[in-house]
Parts: C-alpha cells; structure tokens; sequence
C-alpha cells in the first residue's frame, strides 16, 4: 500500500511540474497543479519529520526535496533512506525474531557461571536486542586467510550426506568458484540436498552457466533481491553482505570471506589476500542456519522448519559463542550499538582490523573516549584499498582519531579484508560487518561475538602478527600529507553516508 502511494506521488508531482513548466494550459490549471505539488510535498515532508531523524539529516533531505523537484524524491526513495524504518522488510523482521524465540533456545549450561560479569552483561544485551542467546555447547575454530579457508570448506562439503546450505554475497564463475561449484554438483547428484543463496549485485559475476550446471544437478539456486526489480520496490540500496555455510547441522562457516580467486589470494598467484572466518560446531549453529532459512523463505517461499534442518549436535563448549545477525531485517543499527558497546566495556585494550573504516558519530566518540581514558586503542586498516572513495573516506578520520591518542596502522602486506574487534583478552566479533555506514545501516550481516574462548587467543596472536605486516600513521607524517590527499579525503568524506 506505501509503495502503491509513493508511485501515486511522483507521478501527481511529475504531472503537477509538468504542467507548470511545460504546458500552455490556463493559469488555473497552473496554480492548481502548483497547490497539488506544495500539498504532496508538505506531506512528505511531515512524514520525514515524525520518523525521528537527527535535525541536521532531517534538514539535509528537505533541502534536497525542495530545491531538487522530483530528482531529489526518487534519490530519497532510491537511496533506500525512507524505508529503513519503515515497511520493506517488516514481514521478514517480525518472522525471524519468532523464530529464534520458538526454535533457537539452548539450554542452561553451569559454564554461564564461568563468565565475567561484564561478559554477562554483554551478552544478555545481545539476547535482548536481536533475540539470539549464547551457547555454551559450541566451538569455534579460526581459520585464515583462503588456504585454510577453502581447503576447510571444500573437505566439509566432500563429508556432506544429507544438506548443504550455502549463502554468499560474492560468489564468482572463476577458478575457486568453479572447483567449489564442481563439487557442488557431486552432492546434489548423489542425493544431498544443496541450496546456495547469492546476492544479485555481489555475485554478478556467477554465470548461466554455473548456475544451470547446478539446477540440472539438482540443486536449488536462488538470488536475493533481484536487480531487475530493485527499481521498483525500492530494494536495489539494500545488500545482503552475509557469508554462511551450513552442512549436515554438524558444522559452518561464517566469516569475511566470500568466493572468488582473489579472496584465495595465498593459493594462487594474485594479491595476498588478509582474512578472517570460522569454523563453527554445536548448538550455535541452529542461530546461524536460522539466517539461513529466514532469508530462504523470504525469497523464494520454501519453509524448511523440520527437524532435520533445525538438528545440530552439541559439543564440549570452549566459552561462550553469540551469533547476531543485523540488517533492515532487525533492530535498525543493533550491529553499530554492539560495537558500541563492546568499545565502552572495554578495561585495557580494543584492537580493530576492519577494510573499510567510516564510522558514525557514536563509534568515533566511544574510540576517542576509550583511548583517553588509558584504554589501547588500536586500529588496522590497508594501506591500498580497493576502491578510492573507500580508501581516502577511511583516511579522511585518521586526524581525528590521532589527536586523541588512537593507535593506527596500515597493513602493507596484501589486502586486509578481515572484520574483527578484540576486547581485553576475552571478548570479540568476528564477521562479515565492515566499521562503515553500509554494514552498520543497509547491508544484511552476520558475526559472531566470543566470549573466554580459545579462539579469542587465537585473533589476539594473528593481529599481533599483522601489526607486524603493518606500518604505523604518526601524527606528525600524517600532518605532512600535501594538499593533493587532503582534498581526496574531503571528497570521499562526502561519500561516506554510503560507502
């Protein structure tokens, strides 16, 4: 019904313009339309006042509806701005949270106890806001950088009997994707069910080709949000970013890495690829295939609620494991106030890695609030992004940051791609959201938040080792950059609401 509305306002004020500035019609008809087009905007600009923006975003998007007729609405519905609080995905909220309240219950386990009072803090905060609980029957495993990645997932998929699910923002026709696609094909023809999940957009790249290699095999193969509808319900802005492997309800995967040759940077001869992702078991893994099966249904309609899907089976529990998936389908900005969070709570250090760095407000100030209170703020980011608004954007906050006392390195290495926030020695996210504007308002994500487990060690040693790899921004080589880099990093900061 919205969306039949907002067609019904753009055509009346493209017809009202229309017959302002183009007709010869009588100057009746031209105050009529100019009353119609005043009374159409006054509505939608009230509308935009009650949804509770910050003033100076709320003044931003009236200038631009009113000193840009027409142009300035389709950008305000394109951009996918109104409908972040609004009905888009009100269907597919509402779903998941019934049903990670009805079917993602662990429970009560005597290692709850073991954690620290902040931890449990923290992690009824997460249970609160995105009705996820912890489970103390799971493990995690870190697994870095494509070679232990790939050879991880390609063993597990060989080991499949009965499902693999599989959904990816990136997934390529190229020389991973294809040996990944082969075996793929294997399964399905042996009996196992496999359904792989992509995003339109990210994995433009997945060829015809592939795609029916794998339908005639039987397997099912489904897009998320199609760009040729994109236009019409507003949905083109919106992404899903998650990266998630779920087999046989025994183990999966989540993580930074997506499927494709470069992200298998140290198997081939391409840039060396810096990354991050887990293998995951136990009864956590019933929260991460319930992403899975809510962005299933949502498009394409199939429930798969049976309990051969919701298995899994419990393991010794090495601490606590949390999955929070964030997106337009839940809590607006729940993964921005987590990380928030996770930087207040913190007692000693906070070490981020993160490819592309442009916060919100709140990030800023709780990393510079963090640092002069004595707590080790540290921050990698490449030192050669993939693209240039994200690589100056990033940089246009590193004065900032520096006067403040934060630590900031540039990785040198290859590319650093990896999503990761470490807390004191026992907290800490790992996952497919960036520290930008797009993951923490847009994009469909997934992380895993740790609690005083192995795997928390094993992130401190690798971005000990990265710091290694890396080279470190000093206030004074900084204040040196010419004028050159000062005004690419003012222009890519006027990107930043969308990168």
């Amino acid at each position: 019904m919205k969306q039949a509305r907002q067609i019904i306002f753009f055509l009346l004020m493209t017809t009202s313009l229309s017959i302002i500035l183009f007709t010869s019609l009588s100057p009746t008809w031209k105050w009529a339309a100019g009353i119609l087009y005043v009374a159409i905007l006054v509505s939608i600009l009230f509308v935009l006042l009650l949804e509770g923006r910050s003033p100076y975003k709320s003044l931003l998007w009236i200038y631009v509806l009113i000193f840009f007729p027409i142009v300035g609405y389709v950008f305000f519905l394109f951009s996918g701005q109104l409908e972040v609080k609004g009905h888009l995905f009100k269907e597919k909220r509402t779903n998941g949270l019934e049903f990670f309240k009805k079917y993602v219950n662990f429970p009560a386990s005597d290692k709850w106890h073991d954690l620290s009072e902040r931890n449990q803090n923290f992690s009824n905060l997460i249970a609160t806001m995105v009705a996820s609980p912890i489970s103390m029957r799971s493990t995690t495993d870190l697994l870095l950088n494509g070679r232990e990645t790939f050879t991880a997932i390609k063993n597990e998929i060989q080991k499949a009997e009965t499902y693999i699910h599989m959904e990816y923002y990136t997934f390529r026709s190229d020389e991973l994707g294809l040996s990944i696609i082969d075996l793929l094909v294997k399964k399905a023809k042996e009996g196992v069910e496999v359904r792989v999940l992509y995003d339109s957009i990210g994995s433009h790249n997945l060829s015809r080709a592939s795609k029916t290699a794998l339908r005639e095999a039987g397997a099912s193969v489904q897009q998320f949000l199609p760009i040729k509808y994109g236009f019409v319900n507003q949905t083109i802005n919106f992404r899903n970013h998650r990266k998630i492997i779920v087999i046989d309800g025994k183990v999966g995967f989540v993580g930074g890495l997506n499927i494709g040759d470069e992200y298998a940077g140290d198997m081939n001869q391409m840039l060396f690829w810096r990354d991050s992702h887990l293998l995951v078991k136990g009864e956590v893994l019933s929260a991460l295939h319930g992403v899975f099966l809510m962005d299933w249904s949502y498009m394409c309609g199939e429930e798969l609620l049976n309990g051969k899907y919701l298995q899994t089976y419990d393991v010794e529990g090495d601490g606590g494991s949390q999955l929070v998936a964030s997106g337009p389908d839940t809590k607006r900005g729940a993964m921005s106030d987590l990380y928030f969070s996770l930087i207040t709570s913190a007692k000693n250090r906070v070490w981020i890695a993160t490819p592309y760095f442009v916060p919100n407000k709140a990030i800023r100030t709780a990393l510079a609030m963090a640092s002069m209170r004595g707590i080790e703020v540290r921050l990698i980011v490449p030192e050669v992004s993939d693209g240039f608004l994200t690589q100056y954007g990033t940089r246009s906050y590193f004065s900032e940051l520096l006067d403040y006392g934060v630590e900031i390195y540039m990785y040198r290495k290859g590319f650093l791609h990896q999503k990761i926030m470490i807390v004191d020695d026992d907290l800490a996210t790992i996952g497919t959201a960036n520290m930008d504007m797009r993951s923490l308002n847009l994009n469909f994500e997934v992380n895993m938040f740790l609690f005083q487990s192995r795997t928390v060690h094993d992130l401190v040693e690798a971005y000990q080792n990265d710091l290694n790899d890396s080279v470190r921004v000093t206030k004074d080589s900084y204040s040196k950059r010419g004028l050159k880099h000062r005004t690419k990093e003012s222009f890519a900061r006027l990107f930043s609401p969308v990168l």
